[in-house]
């Protein structure tokens, strides 16, 4: 399994939160790169629209730069890690301070084509 090649694609400093991310991602890790574009034009989540992008690019580099056919990739790993948090204010009654974490993410997708596989 060692014979694959792997392609990266990622999307830094997503205005949205980690843990509402890794809802999407969770769909689509492990399927075929055509599918899961399929799964993610049909979820009902803010999330999907960004990852669609990410995962187009991703598929569109493994053409344009390796040479890849878009019908063997899938999506190998599929993560979302925390990015910087902007901290907000808001005021509250008796001069209480309500902090608004604005969240945000960095979200890494990794295609591998599994055609070609012979061992």
């Amino acid at each position: 399994m060692t014979d694959g090649l792997d392609v990266r694609a990622s999307y830094r400093f997503l205005r949205m939160s980690p843990r509402k991310v890794r809802l999407v991602l969770d769909q689509i890790r492990g399927r075929g790169a055509l599918e899961a574009m399929q799964l993610l034009e049909f979820t009902n989540k803010a999330a999907a629209d960004p990852i669609s992008k990410l995962l187009r690019s991703a598929v569109a580099n493994a053409e344009q730069n390796f040479g890849l056919n878009r019908d063997n990739l899938y999506v190998y790993r599929a993560y979302a890690d925390e990015g910087p948090v902007r901290r907000w204010r808001r005021f509250g009654a008796r001069v209480q301070f309500k902090p608004i974490l604005k969240r945000q993410s960095h979200v890494t997708l990794i295609l591998r084509d599994r055609g070609s596989g012979g061992s």
